[in-house]
């Protein structure tokens, strides 16, 4: 009896880990879902003071080549234009933005996704974020604005 239980016992866990590894290595993410987490992430680091294009968390979300262009171009004061690369601002208000991210349908354009991204519950901000696959996760390869173009 002792050994029947042992057996059982043996065989849920096999049962259960193959399924969480199933699980964990699943593509279930979408370019929406993964923008979101991005955000939610990045605003996060930013409101705790600390610069989310210089922690090395950023490479779960952004690409390399993406993070490496603006590093290079953050430490020779040549980032583009007057506000953040990601949010298109100078300042918002962390906490109202935090609960107040909301992503519209992904466009599909190739192997590119669109995705268009609102911020705030009052003075809302917009954003298009662009995104690859790589391996099994969406990852931001530009982001850009949705003013009229000076």
């Amino acid at each position: 009896m002792k050994k029947l239980l042992t057996l059982a016992v043996s065989l849920v866990l096999l049962i259960s880990a193959t399924i969480f590894q199933h699980s964990a290595f699943a593509d279930t993410s979408t370019p929406g879902d993964s923008t979101k987490a991005f955000y939610s992430w990045y605003i996060k680091v930013q409101s705790g003071a600390k610069y989310p294009l210089l922690d090395k968390n950023i490479y779960s979300y952004v690409m390399k080549a993406t993070v490496d262009k603006l590093r290079d171009d953050y430490h020779h004061n040549r980032l583009p234009g007057d506000s953040d690369y990601f949010t298109k601002v100078q300042d918002y208000d962390d906490k109202d933005w935090a609960n107040n991210i909301a992503t519209q349908p992904t466009l599909m354009l190739g192997d590119a996704a669109v995705v268009p991204v609102t911020f705030g519950s009052t003075d809302k901000v917009s954003v298009l974020v662009f995104l690859r696959k790589q391996g099994s996760a969406w990852k931001i390869v530009k982001v850009d604005d949705t003013l009229d173009y000076k």
